[in-house]
């Protein structure tokens, strides 16, 4: 099979729903998106891995190198998208759609397109001589749990040393993004009626003094960690929503609080789970009442990559572009752990991810595809 058009490869991949959700009746599989692009780069000479996932084999990541040696580049994307509501579109979301000088579509940006660039960078090249290896890789389920980052072992990038994460950017290369954890304290009291106190154990009560200990913390957390290349320049936690007891005449017999932390670089999320948690222990000893947190989500690591590395100052170089940082979370800090120097850079905006009419900038296709050149000329030609 050959390979389509930039276009008709863009549109392919858009007409292919991969809606990933935390939600099951909205959730799907991402396998037709990973076989398109399998199918694809197969011609091309790549060795193609499709990797289901252990617990959801109708998801799955793809591995395709071009190429052997050592200090090799990564172009990384997801495959999956958000839900979106067809109704406030103007055009159909499946269906590429081109007008005002933009391709509009469920994932032009976010980041189906990423991958349709990368391969066109790549055609022109396949006959030189490689001294390093060229590997496109796309995940599943970024958008929900990041399930298929997860699972990625070093191994499965051997050769590989440098990682472009083709995130909508407008091109500007990103050093460092923010982390985030999202969780959730249940206080279990015991109801009674209120006349009388010592009939209960008032889980709204315990759940103003843990609220009081959390903001405590985001004081003293925004005090200890700062970093000046974050617009908010120290980490956040929100009180997002609590629900508790039924009736003003009966004692609260529960209440469930969530909240979320978002991290800046330096920060561990499981340190700072055990700090919310030595928080919660004290509370619940203090009132002999039972207090349990729990994930609401699979955290995600700050991520940011030194601006003295090799990646950031040769991007530096090519885009003549001060690096920035942004506030969206990537999968960025699940390559860095693998030993690999990682940059967030892609065409499209952020703004319009997630989006009704998302879109993809025409103007940004043909710059794209020349820096995507340049970096393998860089890092993987001889």
């Amino acid at each position: 099979m050959s390979t389509p058009s930039l276009i008709k490869m863009i549109s392919q991949l858009v007409g292919t729903p991969s809606v990933s959700s935390t939600m099951p009746s909205r959730d799907m599989g991402n396998r037709p998106v990973i076989d398109a692009l399998a199918n694809w780069l197969e011609p091309l000479g790549f060795d193609v891995k499709v990797m289901p996932l252990k617990t959801q084999p109708h998801k799955a990541n793809l591995i395709a190198t071009l190429g052997t040696g050592t200090g090799g580049l990564v172009l990384a994307g997801h495959t999956d998208t958000v839900p979106c509501d067809d109704a406030l579109w103007q055009s159909d979301p499946f269906a590429l759609t081109e007008r005002d000088n933009r391709l509009y579509g469920l994932g032009s940006a976010d980041m189906k397109g990423f991958f349709a660039i990368a391969i066109e960078a790549i055609k022109p090249l396949l006959d030189s001589k490689l001294k390093a290896p060229v590997i496109i890789l796309a995940t599943a389920d970024e958008e929900s749990s990041m399930d298929g980052a997860r699972a990625l072992v070093k191994d499965d990038l051997l050769g590989a040393r440098y990682a472009i994460v083709g995130e909508p950017t407008g091109l500007k290369p990103i050093y460092a993004h923010k982390g985030i954890m999202m969780e959730s304290i249940v206080i279990e009291g015991r109801s009674g009626h209120s006349s009388n106190p010592l009939l209960g154990n008032n889980a709204m009560e315990a759940m103003h003094e843990v609220i009081t200990e959390l903001l405590t913390l985001r004081g003293e957390l925004q005090a200890k960690y700062q970093h000046p290349g974050f617009a908010y320049p120290t980490p956040t936690l929100n009180l997002g929503c609590i629900h508790g007891g039924d009736n003003p005449n009966r004692i609260c017999g529960r209440c469930e609080l969530h909240f979320d932390l978002r991290t800046i670089p330096g920060m561990g999320n499981e340190e700072m789970r055990e700090k919310i948690s030595a928080k919660l222990r004290e509370v619940a000893l203090r009132r002999q009442i039972n207090i349990g947190i729990n994930a609401l989500m699979p955290g995600i690591d700050a991520f940011e990559q030194p601006l003295h590395s090799e990646l950031v100052t040769g991007v530096q170089e090519l885009t003549k572009t001060e690096p920035e940082t942004v506030s969206f979370c990537t999968e960025a800090p699940f390559f860095q752990k693998l030993g690999l120097q990682t940059l967030v850079m892609g065409p499209g905006h952020i703004d319009q991810a997630h989006q009704p009419d998302e879109f993809m900038p025409l103007e940004h296709i043909k710059p794209s595809i020349a820096l995507l050149q340049q970096l393998i000329k860089r890092y993987c030609l001889a």
